[in-house]
C-alpha cells in the first residue's frame, strides 16, 4: 500500500473526494456509539454475578478470627481480604490497608492529606510556594486531574515501551525539592499498554530525591489484566526492590478490584512501607472507623484465593480479547502502510493508544463524534488536556460489543484518513505558497 506523502497533490484531492463520500455515508447512518472511556462491557459484568449469592440473610458473616462484619471496626480491613488482596498485588498482608470501592479515592485521599498534613512530618505542601509532579505521557486523565485540582504544577516526562524517560526522571528529581511525586501506571500502562522494563522499576526504586517527602504513586491497575496466558507482562515488585534499595519509603503502590468484580462495588487498596502505613493510618482513624467488611468478606468468599481471581480473570479476557484483536485488524488493514498512524498493540490492560500525524488528533476525534462516535477527548492523556503534538488519541475497546466496535473503528479509520489528507494537501500548499 502506497503512503499517503507518497501521492501527487492531484490524487490527494481525488483521495480526499472520495474519503467524504464515504464519510457522509456514515454520517447518514445516524450512528450513536460510546467507546470514551475503558468501562467493562455488560458481559463482564454478568461474571461476577455470582457474587451477589455468596451472602444472603442465613449466613454466617463472622471471619475467621470471629470479627462480624455486619459491625463496625477493623480499620484496614479483614485479615482474608488483606490476604486476597496482598496476593494479587504481590505483598504482603501486612503491608496493605484496605479501603472502599475506588483506588482513585484512595490517590485522591493521598495527595489530599499530603496537601494538608504533609508526608511522615514533612511541611504541608499546602504550604510551600511551589509543588511539583512528574507525569509520564501519554497517562491517564484522572491521574492529571486530581494534581490540578490541588493546583500542584505537572510536568511532562515522555513514555516509551520500557517506561518512563529515567534519564529525565532520574534528573529532575535529584535537582529540585519541589517535585514530590509521579504518577506510574507500570503494569499495561493507561493509554499505551506498555509494562515498565526491570531496569526502570530498578531504577526507579533507586531514586535519590531532593525532596525527602518525594513519593512515587504505583498505580497498578492492571496487575492481573492480561489478554494472553502465553503472553503475560511480568513486573519487578516495587516495594521489595524499594526495600534492597535501601528505599523503603519511597513508594505508594495502588490497585483495586473495579475492573475485576464490579466497578462501582470493588475493593480498593494501598500498598506501602510499615512507616508510610503508620502514617496513614493516623488520618485514617478520624475520616473512617472501618471500610465495608460486608463486601470485603464477599469478594473473599466469592473468589476464595488469588487462583480464583487469575481464573476470573481468563474469564474477562476471553470476552476482551476478540475486541482488541479487531481494533488491530482494523487499524492493520485500514492504515497500514499509509503512515499516517502508529499505534500499540498491548498484551493486557484496557486501551489502545493511536497517534496521528501532528496537528490532526482533535480533528479526528470531532470528525469521530459529527457522524455519531464518542472516544475519549484529544489532549486528555496529557496535563492540563494539552497534547503539544495534537496527536495521541486513546481507543477504549472494552465497551461497545464487538458489532459496534467494528463499525467504529472503520469510521474512525476513515476520519484519520480524511485528516490526513487534509494536513498533507495543507502543507504542500503552505510549502507552495514559501516559493
Amino acid at each position: 500500500m502506497k503512503a499517503y506523502k507518497d501521492y501527487t497533490t492531484e490524487e490527494l484531492k481525488e483521495l480526499s473526494a472520495a474519503l467524504h463520500v464515504q464519510y457522509k455515508e456514515y454520517q447518514a447512518r445516524n450512528l450513536q456509539l460510546n467507546m470514551a472511556r475503558g468501562k467493562p462491557c455488560a458481559e463482564q459484568l454478568d461474571l461476577s454475578m455470582g457474587m451477589m449469592d455468596v451472602l444472603s440473610s442465613d449466613s454466617d458473616l463472622l471471619c475467621e478470627d470471629g470479627t462480624d462484619c455486619r459491625n463496625y471496626g477493623v480499620l484496614d480491613g479483614i485479615k482474608e481480604v488483606k490476604v486476597l488482596m496482598g496476593d494479587m498485588m504481590e505483598v504482603s498482608a501486612d503491608d496493605i490497608i484496605i479501603y472502599g470501592n475506588s483506588s482513585l479515592n484512595v490517590m485522591y485521599d493521598t495527595i489530599s492529606r499530603s496537601m494538608t498534613h504533609g508526608v511522615m512530618g514533612s511541611t504541608p505542601w499546602s504550604h510551600l510556594d511551589h509543588v511539583k509532579f512528574l507525569c509520564p505521557v501519554p497517562g491517564y486523565d484522572r491521574h492529571f486531574a486530581i494534581t490540578e485540582y490541588f493546583g500542584i504544577e505537572m510536568i511532562n516526562v515522555p513514555m516509551s515501551p520500557t517506561g518512563p524517560d529515567m534519564d529525565m526522571v532520574e534528573k529532575l528529581v535529584s535537582e529540585d525539592d519541589a517535585i514530590k511525586g509521579i504518577w506510574c501506571v507500570p503494569k499495561y500502562s493507561n493509554p499505551q499498554g506498555y509494562s515498565y522494563s526491570d531496569e526502570t522499576v530498578r531504577r526507579f526504586a533507586r531514586l535519590k530525591p531532593a525532596a525527602k517527602d518525594f513519593r512515587i504513586f504505583w498505580d497498578n491497575a492492571y496487575t492481573i489484566h492480561h489478554l494472553y496466558d502465553g503472553q503475560k507482562d511480568q513486573l519487578i515488585e516495587i516495594l521489595a526492590e524499594c526495600k534492597r534499595a535501601g528505599n523503603p519509603d519511597l513508594v505508594y503502590k495502588f490497585a483495586s478490584t473495579s475492573k475485576i468484580s464490579f466497578p462501582g462495588s470493588g475493593i480498593a487498596a494501598i500498598a506501602a512501607s510499615k512507616n508510610n502505613l503508620e502514617d496513614i493510618r493516623r488520618q485514617l482513624c478520624i475520616q473512617t472507623i472501618g471500610h465495608d467488611k460486608v463486601n470485603q468478606l464477599r469478594h473473599v468468599r466469592y473468589f476464595g484465593d488469588i487462583h480464583g481471581m487469575e481464573e476470573h480473570m481468563r474469564r474477562h479476557a476471553d470476552i476482551l480479547r476478540p475486541k482488541f484483536e479487531l481494533v488491530e485488524q482494523i487499524l492493520e488493514e485500514e492504515l497500514g502502510g499509509l503512515e499516517i498512524g502508529t499505534w500499540t498493540k498491548p498484551h493486557g490492560g484496557y486501551f489502545i493508544s493511536f497517534d496521528s500525524l501532528p496537528g490532526c488528533a482533535k480533528a479526528i476525534v470531532a470528525r469521530c463524534k459529527k457522524a455519531g462516535v464518542i472516544m475519549t477527548g484529544a489532549g486528555a492523556t496529557y496535563p492540563y488536556g494539552l497534547d503539544p503534538n495534537d496527536s495521541n488519541i486513546r481507543i477504549a475497546p472494552s465497551y461497545p460489543p464487538l458489532a459496534d466496535l467494528e463499525v467504529a473503528v472503520k469510521l474512525f479509520a476513515l476520519c484519520v484518513k480524511i485528516e490526513a489528507v487534509k494536513k498533507l494537501l495543507s502543507m504542500r500548499e503552505e510549502t507552495e505558497s514559501v516559493k
